[in-house]
């Protein structure tokens, strides 16, 4: 039995949900073999599910999406490093209530970045997802060596917003080791960077832009990819469309153009990463899931990754949720048999969030009862 099932947002993390489901397998079949491998598909929880694969834990004081210091980790297991942009600059690190969607920076993600390089990683695992920002990136590539100037002269300010004033870029600076290592981009989504499916557009209103923030980052961002052509060729324009530019706010963009990292999806990255493979070949049945089980699940969700690598293997995939959105069709066509939800067991979805432990327990016991006895 292996448990591969992403974070329950909001009430448990994907260690807790493998930990909640084993208890209730468990109490129901005390003699099975469960084995938990919780997984993450590049967003926040990355690192987590990292560290729970036997990864080790790194922290670092970065500066946060307002420019502020915090802690921020990273994973590292050898020369392969995980580092989550959420860690530094996601949304998780703003104040309640509080948004900046024209001025929140990646800075310290290029700052955790190099601080995984500088502890020898050679392989970087780059998840992205979950951020504060839409600067294209700009910040991080600043951390690590670009310049980007307006008329005067002057360092343009942090934020997507101010890439409007941007008159030159240079990208000579950025530290040479990246040249030298592995940096895979990997995230849930494929967006360009601008237009009406690019990163302003689809993810600025989650980061509290209203309509004319929105039409602000997306000619800032055009204009931002605009003037690195000059300084890194057609390569600019044609990263701009590449599938994962629009990611966490554009950080995919800079990642490409600045960096050279190469995008896979998130899930397929952090499968290999953890070891999914051989935990498979040990199973007779695989629970995956997440909080929620709707449309965007199959469209590079964590579960939809798990259920196409367990069924390629020939192994039976079940799925527990806290909110169940997809009929049984589709989730056949994803391969996954059935998906128990919580609230089949409680209606009420906030007496579910508030009490999601206790009620996955429920679930994995029937579960247990469906196909353990």
């Amino acid at each position: 039995m292996l448990i591969a099932a992403d974070k329950f947002k909001g009430s448990l993390t994907a260690v807790q949900v493998a930990e909640r489901v084993t208890a209730g397998l468990l109490r129901v079949a005390p003699h099975v073999r469960v084995e938990a491998l919780p997984v993450a598909d590049g967003g926040d929880g990355t690192v987590d599910a990292a560290v729970a694969a036997g990864f080790e834990r790194r922290e670092v004081r970065v500066t946060g999406p307002l420019g502020t210091g915090t802690t921020a980790a990273y994973a590292l297991r050898g020369d392969t490093a995980v580092v989550e942009m959420a860690e530094a600059s996601g949304l998780q690190l703003l104040p309640e209530g509080e948004f900046a969607p024209l001025t929140a920076t990646t800075y310290g993600s290029g700052e955790l970045l190099r601080a995984a390089l500088d502890a020898g990683a050679r392989t970087l695992v780059f998840g992205v997802g979950g951020s504060a920002t839409t600067d294209g990136g700009a910040g991080m590539l600043a951390a690590l060596g670009a310049r980007f100037l307006d008329a005067d002269g002057a360092p343009v300010a942090p934020g997507g917003g101010p890439l409007s004033t941007l008159a030159t870029a240079d990208l000579s600076g950025i530290d040479p080791r990246f040249a030298e290592v592995d940096l895979v981009l990997a995230s849930d989504v494929d967006n360009p960077l601008t237009g009406p499916k690019g990163a302003p557009a689809v993810y600025g209103p989650q980061k509290g832009a209203t309509p004319d923030d929105v039409a602000a980052l997306d000619a800032a961002l055009a204009h931002f990819a605009r003037v690195l052509e000059k300084s890194a060729g057609s390569r600019a324009a044609e990263c701009a469309q590449a599938p994962g530019a629009g990611a966490a706010g554009g950080i995919g963009y800079g990642a490409l153009v600045g960096l050279g990292a190469r995008f896979r999806p998130g899930i397929e990255v952090m499968l290999d990463v953890l070891g999914f493979a051989p935990a498979l070949e040990r199973a007779s049945l695989v629970i995956t899931g997440e909080g929620s089980l709707d449309e965007q699940t199959l469209h590079g969700k964590a579960p939809a990754g798990v259920a196409a690598a367990a069924r390629a293997g020939g192994k039976e995939v079940v799925a527990v949720c806290g909110r169940l959105a997809l009929a049984p069709e589709a989730l056949g066509r994803a391969g996954i048999r059935r998906a128990y939800a919580l609230t089949d067991v409680e209606p009420d979805v906030s007496r579910c969030i508030a009490n999601a432990g206790p009620l996955l327990e429920q679930v994995a016991e029937r579960i247990a009862t469906d196909f353990l006895i």
